[in-house]
């Protein structure tokens, strides 16, 4: 086991951890969620629940919030913004972060590093400590700060929902391996919350294992995407309970046209069944995600401690 794994399976003890210091929104406050790269997959998971439980919000990647914030949010709105960075140190999160705070903007930082760039340029702060063995890809750093903003929302997340987590990585371990072997092009679904959980999983098994890699809501595969399905494809379906079987008859659709489908929630050639509420299902699958991007990099003997091209901490001079 590598650290990387270590990483992903010892995570789940630093939920139970995380202390939110109160911070949460105040009513009536239109959000915008900030972060670069899985920051941003994670801040919209964030925005969608917020929208879910009656604040507006919009995820929005941290440089395009920095120039362009009138085309994501009216001038005449003055949103709150949460900024998620692992190292509080990425270049286009801080500055997003500073740039807001000079329009008069209050600003909630997220991160897994104390005293950061980000804390320092940020109104209030909530830090967790992720796996001391993390590297340059984000594994339980990415749940943590997903579980910050489900806390955030008001969505209780606690050892119950921390259980949940390890008992589903630990059902799905002994399928993983099976239902990759062959195949090179990986479908991640999901819709509401899920979906950018769903764009984190396909993120997260590109930059592990340099696959072919794609993210959508469930019923727009059938529009266009879907001509690549064939027998080297792997779609991940992460179930909604609402949507369930809408989402089942794609799965069955794909399955016919040669893909295996691992199954989060509902029917696949592995089905994985969860119980647990809808506002926690993305939390609940991340680990899953995680370890499956491992497995593919180990399909391919890549070595997900030494990523191609990629640092821990993006920075712009």
């Amino acid at each position: 086991m590598n650290a990387t794994e270590r990483g992903i399976r010892e995570q789940f003890p630093l939920w139970n951890r995380v202390d939110m210091n109160h911070v949460r929104p105040r009513a009536g406050q239109v959000h915008v969620v900030v972060g670069c790269g899985t920051s941003v997959h994670i801040a919209d998971s964030i925005a969608a629940t917020l929208n879910a439980q009656g604040v507006m919000s919009r995820a929005v990647p941290g440089n395009e919030w920095t120039r362009r914030r009138n085309d994501y949010v009216p001038a005449t709105v003055a949103p709150h913004v949460v900024a998620l960075s692992r190292s509080g140190a990425s270049t286009e999160t801080v500055a997003a972060a500073r740039a807001s705070r000079d329009a008069g903007l209050e600003v909630t930082a997220f991160s897994c590093a104390p005293g950061s760039a980000l804390c320092k340029n940020a109104d209030e702060v909530v830090v967790a400590q992720t796996h001391p063995e993390e590297g340059i890809v984000m594994t339980a750093s990415a749940s943590l700060m997903l579980l910050m903003g489900l806390r955030y929302a008001g969505i209780a997340v606690g050892p119950e929902a921390t259980r949940a987590a390890e008992e589903l990585l630990d059902a799905a371990d002994p399928h993983l391996r099976a239902i990759i072997e062959g195949r090179s092009h990986f479908v991640f679904l999901g819709g509401g919350a899920l979906y950018g959980v769903a764009r984190e999983g396909a993120l997260k098994l590109q930059e592990m294992s340099l696959s072919q890699t794609e993210a959508h809501h469930p019923l727009e595969y059938r529009h266009g995407p879907i001509s690549l399905i064939d027998e080297r494809s792997c779609v991940i379906m992460l179930y909604h309970p609402d949507t369930a079987a809408e989402e089942a008859q794609v799965a069955r659709e794909v399955m016919e046209k040669g893909a295996r489908v691992l199954g989060l929630g509902g029917p696949g050639d592995v089905t994985l069944p969860i119980s647990s509420p809808a506002f926690v299902r993305p939390l609940l699958c991340l680990p899953v995600l995680q370890l499956l991007g491992e497995y593919v990099a180990r399909m391919r003997e890549l070595d997900t401690l030494a990523p191609r091209h990629l640092t821990k901490v993006v920075t712009i001079a």
